[in-house]
């Protein structure tokens, strides 16, 4: 049986954006279809003195869309790191957010315990923190199309993928004494202060919480990158 693509256009959030949203869909034309219809999208409305520019999309992952705004909101809001000195920003934010998209779809056939209120309010309280008043973080918000809804809803999504990564990830590696000494001399340069090596038996569990954090992070790099691999990710030319 056929299943067949439509596109819907919703807004953005922003005063005037709208974005389209593909509905499940396996038409043999179907997906290129949709990848042409972003390729094209440089919306513009005209108006009676000029054009005014809404938002285009930059990738699609399993055919959900990553605008420009979505992005814009992410750097702006502080939801996404950026390393000191990176020279494409947007680039940066928008990789962040294309591996976000692909960890839910995974965090999503899981189901992971749905967050207290205590957390979300947490993280709130960490948004919040990025600002000098609530004024400033209510006009940022206002600028980017958020609203307080949504940004709880962010906040609650990367509670589930915090917890469902530690759980996987996280939870069963316990590093014997031997394999955390052995990280200690090999990484004596991070257990220095003010000029001098802490002794081992000072340092023996953040040696021990360094070397489980950084297999994590191996290990989560790699499931990262299969799941780009196998995963329906395309980006749009800039």
């Amino acid at each position: 049986m056929t299943r067949t693509t439509r596109i819907s256009w919703v807004t953005d959030g922003t005063t005037t954006g709208l974005m389209p949203r593909l509905r499940e869909g396996n038409a043999p034309d179907a997906r290129a279809a949709l990848v042409a219809t972003m390729l094209g999208l440089l919306l513009v409305v005209a108006g009676p003195l000029r054009a005014q520019m809404i938002d285009r999309v930059l990738a699609v992952v399993v055919g959900e869309p990553i605008t420009l705004s979505d992005v814009t909101a992410a750097i702006r809001l502080g939801l996404v790191p950026t390393p000191a000195g990176s020279e494409d920003r947007v680039q940066v934010v928008l990789t962040a957010l294309i591996e976000r998209q692909l960890e839910l779809v995974e965090v999503n056939r899981y189901v992971p315990p749905e967050p207290s209120a205590a957390q979300i309010e947490a993280g709130l309280t960490e948004v919040r923190a990025r600002f000098d008043s609530q004024a400033a973080l209510a006009a940022a918000m206002r600028e980017t199309g958020v609203s307080e809804a949504q940004l709880r809803a962010r906040i609650r999504d990367d509670v589930r993928l915090e917890t469902y990564l530690k759980q996987r990830f996280g939870g069963s590696y316990q590093p014997g004494e031997e394999e955390v000494a052995r990280y200690y001399r090999s990484h004596e340069s991070d257990f220095i202060r003010n000029g001098v090596l802490r002794p081992y038996e000072d340092v023996r569990d953040e040696a021990r919480q360094r070397l489980v954090d950084e297999r994590a992070a191996t290990l989560i790099r790699d499931w990262i990158a299969g799941l780009r691999r196998r995963t329906d990710v395309t980006i749009l030319p800039k």
